[in-house]
């Protein structure tokens, strides 16, 4: 189910009413489903009906309205009006219809696409599905899509039974042979050797916590984004230590720090084939004084700065 945006979500402090550079989020997003060309939008996808199946802590359908409570009142640093900043509502899954709410997020991804660039605001991991289907839709069937995720696990699970916040990348590479998936943040121990197998057979480029200081994953991370015509990343935040992520459906102990995230993450939205970002697993109902949502909020910031500058 779509539901519009609500405007009474942006709200803060102005400290003035006409000068850009006072400027909070809340003063330039718009809420509209009239998009302009070069837009960047905001689409939440209010779902967590995947980590239920997955078996993990629910309540990330609650994020879509947290994160935004939070990047409302950030200060907002480009001064010109050369791209509009549209807040285009929510997708909303209606009980255990999973496979329904996926698909409309993919055609409202697609329509986003069609004006500019696609931000999504998770739910669960399942969200990534969705996001897919709204790409390939947008930039047809010939176009080769790289995958970037950056994740503690590898979500490659069997989807015979159903699917969940853990079969994603797997139903994509059956369905698609014009993708390729690439993961970096792979907790050792938070995926089974039979996932680590299940990687290797799908030829998944994959690379562990402990290997993103390497040049061999700055230069394979780098032809990857070289070698496809279009990109789509997504961020799972468990894959954070949960000292600095604790509002997330699978905490991580041993967790990437979010300055690693933020470098990983501006690298691969700095480039101009990146069309679409969703960040996934916030659960407000586990978060910290709001720890991490707002950890969230300022992801989404970075991503929107490298959109505009780009």
């Amino acid at each position: 189910m779509y539901r519009k945006a609500d405007s009474e979500i942006w709200q803060g402090r102005i400290d003035h009413k006409t000068d850009h550079t006072y400027f909070r989020y809340h003063q330039v997003v718009k809420t509209t489903t009239t998009m302009e060309q070069d837009s960047i939008v905001l689409i939440g996808f209010a779902c967590d009906e995947g980590v239920r199946r997955n078996q993990g802590r629910t309540g990330a359908k609650e994020a879509p309205f947290a994160i935004r409570k939070q990047l409302a009142s950030l200060p907002w640093r480009h001064h010109t009006n050369d791209k509009s900043l549209i807040d285009f509502g929510n997708v909303i899954c209606e009980g255990h219809d999973l496979k329904s709410a996926q698909q409309e997020l993919g055609d409202k991804v697609s329509d986003i696409l069609k004006y500019g660039k696609a931000i999504i605001l998770g739910g669960g991991h399942e969200t990534l599905y969705g996001q897919y289907l709204g790409v390939r839709k947008a930039v047809g069937p010939e176009a080769s899509i790289g995958l970037l995720n950056i994740d503690a696990h590898f979500d490659l699970r069997e989807y015979d039974k159903q699917t969940s916040s853990g079969t994603m990348f797997r139903q994509i590479l059956d369905e698609d042979p014009n993708t390729n998936y690439f993961v970096c943040g792979i907790q050792q121990y938070g995926n089974t050797t039979a996932l680590f197998n299940t990687a290797d057979h799908y030829k998944v480029q994959y690379f562990l916590d402990e290997q993103l200081n390497s040049v061999k994953f700055t230069e394979a991370l780098d032809h990857f984004m070289r070698t496809h015509d279009v990109l789509l990343v997504t961020l799972c935040m468990d894959v954070l230590s949960a000292a600095e992520a604790p509002g997330v459906s699978a905490p991580s102990p041993f967790g990437l720090s979010a300055i690693k995230v933020r470098e990983i993450l501006r690298k691969m939205v700095s480039s101009k084939k990146t069309v679409s970002f969703s960040i996934c697993e916030i659960n407000p109902s586990l978060d910290v004084n709001n720890q991490t949502t707002k950890l969230g909020a300022y992801f989404i910031n970075e991503v929107v700065m490298q959109y505009i500058n780009n």
